[in-house]
């Protein structure tokens, strides 16, 4: 009797499991996928236009700024919901009058959990855009490159970012598009 309630169990927390694993992963492309946008806007780069979809699967890992976010960012959305319970079940005349009394009223927890929702979307703009801003000023301040294509030819700038067909380049006020695998040498795009 015992044994297959442990097998039921352990089922089921299996079951429970790929689906958090799954979400969780969701989540995090739909985080890189908004800090990746960022990053290349603020070079008036819309980087839809040269990734493909495996660049977007994988952008959560390949920045470990934007993975570090992610893990913060999930703590922080979990220790407040946490803390808001527990003012909620342990001091409820201090959350009632915080919260002008509004908790009383049985539209409450729709409320609640839609504020949740849109302050931590307003937050991960909010944090993507502060994000794009820092990259680029880490990439103003950084060394040049040397790319030599096939022929021979040189040419320099700072390493804006790459996609797996893509290479940006920055050299001066222009951004050049290099695309890796064609016969193609550059094409530049427009910054202001």
């Amino acid at each position: 009797m015992k044994e297959g309630l442990i097998k039921d169990a352990y089922e089921a927390l299996i079951k429970e499991l790929q689906t958090i694993l799954t979400i969780a992963y969701i989540f995090s492309v739909a985080i890189g996928m908004l800090f990746t946008y960022h990053k290349y806007k603020e070079f008036n780069i819309n980087i839809f236009d040269y990734a493909d979809i495996l660049d977007f699967l994988i952008a959560p890992f390949s920045d470990f700024a934007i993975l570090y976010f992610i893990i913060g960012s999930s703590v922080l959305l979990g220790l407040l919901i946490l803390g808001d319970t527990y003012s909620k079940r342990n001091y409820p005349r201090a959350y009632s009058r915080f919260n002008f009394g509004i908790d009383k009223k049985t539209w409450f927890n729709k409320y609640r959990f839609i504020s949740f929702v849109c302050l931590f979307a307003l937050y991960l703009v909010l944090s993507a855009q502060a994000y794009g801003r820092y990259y680029k000023k880490q990439v103003l301040e950084s060394n040049p490159i040397l790319l030599r294509f096939a022929d021979n030819e040189t040419k320099t700038g700072l390493l804006v970012g790459k996609t797996k067909d893509v290479i940006f380049l920055l050299n001066g006020k222009k951004i050049s598009a290099i695309p890796i695998t064609s016969f193609l040498k550059e094409f530049e795009l427009e910054t202001e």
